[in-house]
């Protein structure tokens, strides 16, 4: 195998094997990687735009039985910092959100064992009964096997509920590297990574849009890192021609702060900025079929993210006003709606407000723009 050729295939759109990926991660320099990169985002989205969201990441429960090693979040059952998220706080999450010119809520939690499908059916009706404008981009692929197990039902009738109770999209949460060997060891609770790729088929098949993600720099090797990147390649080449599919793919790198993983010495994040520069670059490279690329900021720092830019990414993520999970293990950084934006304009882009649908949006008029005294985040 040749660099050259093998950069020269990716910007023909070309599906590289593992091996090869493997092969240009290992050994294409990164000014190179991030050239092809920026080349084949030019060509998914031509101009000097990058596109950034306001929404909210809020969480049903922090009940898990999952028990994931790099998780600081979750509670077990009848712990006494357990909770489930009331109405009422919910509506004043939402309003405050709206306020703020957001109009989305990111809704995920925990594995709790006594929330079956009734309850997020209930719970998301009542919440698009409250406010018929909201979005819902909420749960994951975990949390979607989890209930359809609770139910002992399949994949596609636990969806289609959700989607008539008002779910309008769903989240690529709870992928972190899909080799099953990996999943065992750090998240032996949650779905498997076939069942993941399931959940994503299903969603496809009743024009759910949804987005793709990777937790990686932990234990995980590069293959298992390009294995990733062609099982998502492969679920997004099955979709009906009808389904838009994955609309984005974001990666970021684990956060290690207190977790189990660190403490039990199996694990820490090495991942400085140039990694991740090449795996934004490589995402780019793998998932030829996918449109958008996002930076994580909230994980890597504007000055890193701001170079994602020029390495493939085109979309900034979101300001999010709420974000309890990623923090919980270090992740510090924060944005402003203001700030956001001139940190796309440094980097020589213009920002773009857009929805979840990477349609574009008009900054609302009556915008609170001062600091958020709260946890901030990208995840999706």
């Amino acid at each position: 195998m040749k660099v050259d050729i093998l950069l020269k295939r990716a910007l023909a759109l070309d599906f590289l094997s593992v091996e090869e990926g493997v092969f240009l991660f290992e050994n294409a320099p990164t000014a190179e990687l991030v050239y092809v990169g920026n080349k084949i985002r030019q060509h998914h989205v031509p101009g000097n735009t990058a596109t950034w969201i306001i929404d909210r990441n809020s969480n049903t429960t922090n009940v898990c039985i999952a028990n994931c090693k790099f998780c600081n979040f979750y509670r077990r059952p009848g712990h006494e910092e357990s909770y489930i998220t009331s109405i009422e706080e919910y509506k004043i999450k939402i309003e405050e959100t709206f306020a703020f010119g957001g109009e989305q809520l990111l809704l995920q939690g925990g594995h709790h064992p006594d929330l079956g499908l009734s309850y997020y059916v209930d719970l998301f009706k009542e919440l698009k009964s409250l406010y018929p404008n909201l979005k819902l981009h909420a749960l994951g692929p975990p949390e979607i096997a989890h209930i359809t197990k609770l139910e002992g039902s399949t994949h596609i009738e636990v969806l289609t509920a959700l989607q008539e109770a008002g779910l309008d999209s769903l989240p690529g949460a709870g992928a972190e590297i899909l080799n099953d060997r990996v999943r065992r060891l750090i998240s032996k609770g949650k779905c498997t990574g076939k069942e993941w790729l399931d959940v994503m088929r299903a969603a496809h098949k009743i024009n759910m849009t949804t987005s793709a993600t990777m937790m990686f720099g932990h234990i995980e090797t590069n293959r298992e890192r390009m294995e990733h990147f062609v099982d998502i390649r492969q679920v997004q080449s099955e979709k009906p021609d009808t389904a838009k599919g994955f609309l984005a793919f974001i990666p970021w790198p684990f956060m290690d702060e207190d977790t189990m993983l660190k403490k039990l010495k199996r694990a820490r994040n090495n991942c400085n900025g140039d990694e991740y520069l090449r795996m934004i670059a490589m995402s780019r490279i793998m998932l030829p079929n996918i449109v958008n690329i996002q930076a994580s900021w909230l994980t890597v720092g504007k000055p890193t993210a701001q170079l994602c830019l020029h390495a493939g990414a085109n979309d900034f993520g979101s300001i999010m006003i709420e974000e309890n999970v990623v923090s919980a293990a270090g992740a510090a950084f924060r944005f402003t709606a203001d700030g956001i934006q001139e940190a796309i304009r440094e980097a020589g882009f213009i920002p773009q407000l857009r929805n979840q649908q990477y349609d574009f949006r008009d900054l609302p008029k009556n915008m609170k723009q001062q600091e958020l005294d709260r946890n901030t985040m990208i995840v999706d």
